[in-house]
């Protein structure tokens, strides 16, 4: 069944309103007709079933059938902190991070990263890359739309991260030392409502002086195995290992 998110708005004495992308998604791509079925989820996480009644010229109109009980959230709550990456890389992560259970993610500038992006570059990549994780959380029926922050600097990646259980970076020099049991560890120590910001390198990796910096801030290295990933792959190695610890091998 499709899904749909919803503002505050657009839900009013059980009925709900579709505009916009959605209205033009309903209509245009899945093509539904009234009387057919769709879901979304309320500012509140909670999954209303709903039934066509009207298709108007800008809105769907569709009457609220029920409420189902539904968790599609990973236990932990997970940061995915990433280096700017060139071309399209980030758009990957965020989506696919979104399908794997991303709750966020912090673009942020270091030694090595090559993009440069204005204020306003800042603020339309933003707006794009939150599209991205809004679909990819109607594809893959999460309770949540993924924030997707601002770009920031390194400094201001580490006072961001301040707030959070366990903080983590993925430092390739571990991998090559066949060092793997961190990652684990910090899992196994982690309870469902923690959360845990999980910090990936550029194209080039981190700095020796930004990895110090990382380790006087609270932050731990951490291996993903013995190969070395790509930046945008290795985002999504972790997640996917979260997911199977917490939620498979449970």
């Amino acid at each position: 069944m499709q899904r749909y998110f919803l503002t505050n708005n657009q839900l009013v004495n059980n009925k709900v309103h579709m505009l916009g992308e959605d209205y033009h998604h309903i209509v245009r791509v899945m093509r539904m007709t009234p009387g057919e079925k769709f879901s979304v989820v309320n500012s509140d996480g909670k999954v209303l079933i709903c039934e066509i009644l009207e298709i108007h010229p800008e809105y769907v109109e569709a009457l609220v059938l029920t409420e189902k009980e539904e968790n599609r959230e990973l236990p932990i709550r997970v940061c995915i902190g990433s280096g700017l990456l060139k071309g399209d890389k980030f758009d990957i992560v965020i989506q696919k991070g979104t399908e794997l259970g991303a709750g966020s993610f912090l673009p942020f500038s270091s030694d090595r990263v090559v993009v440069k992006f204005d204020r306003k570059k800042k603020e339309k990549r933003v707006e794009r890359w939150q599209k991205i994780a809004k679909e990819a959380a109607e594809q893959s029926e999460r309770n949540i739309i993924p924030t997707v922050e601002i770009p920031c600097t390194f400094n201001e990646m580490i006072q961001f991260s301040e707030t959070f259980d366990k903080k983590l970076v993925a430092y390739e020099a571990k991998g090559r030392a066949n060092d793997t049991k961190d990652f684990p560890n910090v899992l196994k120590n982690l309870n469902s409502g923690d959360s845990l910001f999980i910090l990936f390198g550029p194209e080039g990796g981190f700095s020796n002086e930004e990895i110090h910096t990382l380790l006087e801030n609270g932050f731990e290295t951490c291996s993903l195995g013995p190969r070395i990933l790509r930046a945008e792959t290795a985002p999504l190695y972790a997640l996917a290992s979260i997911s199977f610890y917490f939620e498979l091998l449970r």
